[in-house]
């Protein structure tokens, strides 16, 4: 991505062209300012941090007491999942492995999954979709024009996890995001709600939506108001390095690398290195690099020398995803020129969270819903 001749976050590598982004007089952009306070707010990587995350371990062990499981993590095959799930392992937690599988896994992620919760003994739980409904999805929302194709693996997974919470009676669900390794991502490149699918399913899909997990907004409030599930993000308080987890994972389980930060899945490796950045000129590596930078894993100007090469792709690729979603060369091509749309051009859940806002807010601080929810989809901002 050439930033060359932009305004660019005197912290971070963020530029001017970055959805809701603002600069204060110092140059440093608003979202370096948001991780500064997220860092406040969960004291990450200090004592107290640790301290925290200690009690929370000690409180999900609690609420467990006399059940087969006692937490539900999610797991892709990809770095942060893989991490988590073997570090709740070791803090005497009794998880239980929720993968969604939007058939679109690579083999190296589904290898991964297996070598990993093999040697640490640990139960999984899959949600297989049907092959040709979870493509009528991805489709309807390339031909939709709006750039969260994969978005709704997001939402599947998400619901697939509240599910099994519900099925085992577990009440904490705890998941492998960590901010200081990734960022926020903007509202604007990352948009979804059950809503915002059901919608743009409804005006160009085909398949009716059967085996799909969609999270209808009554559903997500079932899941944290009346069954009161709670969203734990474990690296929101430790010290997290992914290059050390992933070294870790390599050495104990001959867990492999899969090129890049999502790129564990095709259908997310083509939104990630070629649909965002073609089609939206959005390339959200600047999110895991502009975090690198911040915690001085590498200079700004090694994270923008990085940030201007084309983002890996893996070979094939485009031709997979055009024959699996039966796209010709010139319809493919037209879509790829075609206008550029956002989730404000169809019915979302968007202007009801945020006349939620205070409530998400009290939830927030319950953690029945991520802080993360609170900042992005409860704004009026772009942030």
């Amino acid at each position: 991505m050439d930033i060359s001749g932009l305004k660019i976050c005197t912290k971070c590598i963020y530029d001017e062209k970055v959805s809701g982004i603002v600069f204060d007089e110092k140059g440093e952009c608003n979202y370096c300012k948001m991780i500064d306070d997220l860092k406040n707010q969960y004291q990450t990587a200090t004592p107290e941090g640790e301290k925290k995350l200690q009690e929370i371990v000690n409180e999900i062990k609690k609420a467990g007491k006399g059940k087969k499981y006692d937490c539900i993590v999610g797991v892709s095959g990809g770095t942060d999942s893989s991490f988590l799930i073997v570090k709740a392992v070791e803090w005497g937690l009794r998880p239980l492995a929720v993968h969604y599988d939007n058939t679109w896994n690579t083999a190296i992620a589904t290898e991964n999954i297996q070598k990993v919760l093999k040697k640490i003994n640990v139960d999984l739980y899959t949600h297989v979709v049907d092959n040709k409904e979870s493509d009528d999805i991805f489709k309807s929302f390339f031909l939709a024009n709006v750039p969260e194709i994969d978005g709704p693996t997001d939402i599947a997974l998400s619901e697939t996890m509240y599910r099994a919470a519900s099925k085992f009676g577990v009440k904490y669900i705890i998941e492998g995001h960590s901010f200081m390794a990734e960022g926020v991502s903007p509202l604007a490149n990352a948009y979804m709600d059950g809503g915002y699918i059901k919608n743009v399913h409804k005006e160009f899909g085909k398949v009716k939506m059967k085996t799909f997990p969609n999270m209808e907004f009554m559903t997500f409030m079932k899941w944290i108001m009346l069954k009161r599930i709670k969203k734990i993000r474990p690296f929101w308080y430790m010290d997290y390095s992914k290059q050390d987890a992933r070294a870790f994972l390599e050495k104990e389980f001959d867990w492999q690398y899969y090129g890049g930060h999502h790129l564990e899945n095709r259908m997310t490796a083509f939104n990630h290195s070629y649909y965002f950045p073609k089609k939206f000129g959005i390339d959200m590596r600047n999110n895991s690099l502009s975090a690198s930078v911040r915690v001085g894993l590498m200079t700004r100007e090694e994270a923008i020398s990085e940030y201007s090469k084309e983002p890996y792709i893996e070979p094939e690729l485009l031709d997979y995803f055009k024959k699996r979603l039966n796209f010709t060369e010139e319809e493919f091509d037209k879509i790829m020129k075609g206008p550029r749309k956002s989730y404000k051009d169809y019915k979302t859940y968007k202007q009801r969270f945020e006349r939620l806002r205070p409530l998400f807010f009290v939830l927030a601080k319950m953690s029945l819903v991520p802080m993360s929810f609170y900042i992005k989809y409860t704004s009026k901002s772009e942030v």
